[in-house]
């Protein structure tokens, strides 16, 4: 159901039959290194390309979520994915040995909540019974495609992100045991000017906080309503300014924990990670392993996941573009009580 302009009320609740999130070496090392599914010890992943690794890690993720959910792989109708590769390659890639009807997106690092509102809404809508969502991104390729390749040695700003190398799946289905997607608002443009590609998360910032505002606006809700609201690659320059921006719309943003995955995914002190986490992988990860766990086990009963994508490209930089934000957010209940 329509909520106000942009959001949707799922009142039958999708549930999140299977989850899973892969990641690399320095994602494993992190802080949350124990609550992801597999973690890879190479960056290469036993491939020969970065490109490959990427794709590798999409199809290591789909694979444990299918397993997870118990559903057969013949029986999901639909795949939801994207990525930050050219024609969002690593997922087409990944469609084409899955073998499931495929839709391919493109919302940068707000790719995953994207994928999850929309897998969402054909369940409710009675348009599919399962579908797979998910997203991924690697610290090389994003390295080599919007800056320097890694090989270069470039020094990089504090403002700058580390790409995080991993990637989410989920299976949506109409009925079963699991954390269940109740709502989702889908966020608007928002473009401040911004034009500098190493500091990503003060072009997304705004974004995030106008998704927020509206989510709580069209529900009639305050953010207390969750346990806890995560943004997904804000980092720390991103993450400050948010906070600003609700203190100054006078948004109760303190009624609730509020954090950012780009924070939680690393650990800075110990990491070479510059302002923290950030790709299509970042929020995925975080949500699709240590989030739901946290929700399965009851120690949470309903958060809210907003991802955030700076929609820029080499070629927009390259002729003088600011960096367009968007966020999209998904609620997510426990389904406990």
């Amino acid at each position: 159901m329509l909520v106000g302009r942009q959001s949707w009320s799922f009142d039958r609740g999708p549930v999140i039959l299977g989850a899973a999130a892969v990641v690399g070496p320095e994602e494993g090392k992190g802080p949350l290194g124990q609550d992801f599914d597999i973690v890879h010890d190479t960056m290469e992943i036993g491939e020969k390309t970065w490109e490959k690794a990427e794709k590798k890690l999409m199809l290591d993720a789909a694979d444990e979520a299918v397993r997870k959910s118990g559903v057969d792989r013949d029986f999901i109708n639909f795949y939801v994915g994207g990525d930050l590769l050219n024609q969002i390659i690593s997922n087409s890639f990944a469609a084409r040995t899955l073998g499931i009807p495929y839709f391919g997106i493109f919302g940068a690092c707000s790719t995953s909540m994207e994928g999850l509102a929309l897998a969402s809404m054909m369940v409710h809508k009675g348009a599919a019974r399962h579908v797979l969502a998910g997203t991924c991104s690697h610290n090389c390729t994003a390295e080599k495609q919007f800056r320097y390749p890694t090989e270069y040695g470039s020094q990089k700003p504090p403002s700058a992100q580390y790409t995080v190398t991993g990637a989410g799946a989920a299976v949506i289905g109409t009925e079963g045991d699991g954390p269940r997607v109740v709502r989702a608002t889908i966020g608007r443009i928002v473009d401040l000017g911004i034009k500098d590609p190493f500091n990503m998360g003060a072009a997304m910032a705004p974004a995030a906080v106008d998704t927020i505002m509206t989510h709580c606006r069209d529900f009639g809700i305050t953010p207390g309503h969750y346990d806890l609201i995560v943004t997904g690659d804000l980092a720390a320059v991103g993450y400050d300014i948010a906070r600003e921006l609700f203190a100054r719309h006078h948004f109760p943003i303190g009624e609730t924990d509020y954090r950012d995955c780009g924070l939680m995914i690393f650990d800075r002190e110990r990491q070479s990670v510059q302002a923290g986490g950030s790709g299509c992988g970042c929020s995925a990860t975080v949500t699709y392993g240590p989030l739901l766990r946290r929700l399965q086990a009851g120690e949470l009963k309903r958060i809210l996941v907003v991802a955030t994508g700076a929609l820029l490209s080499p070629i927009s930089f390259q002729q003088g573009e600011s960096i367009p934000g968007i966020a999209h957010a998904v609620a997510i209940e426990s389904g406990r009580g």
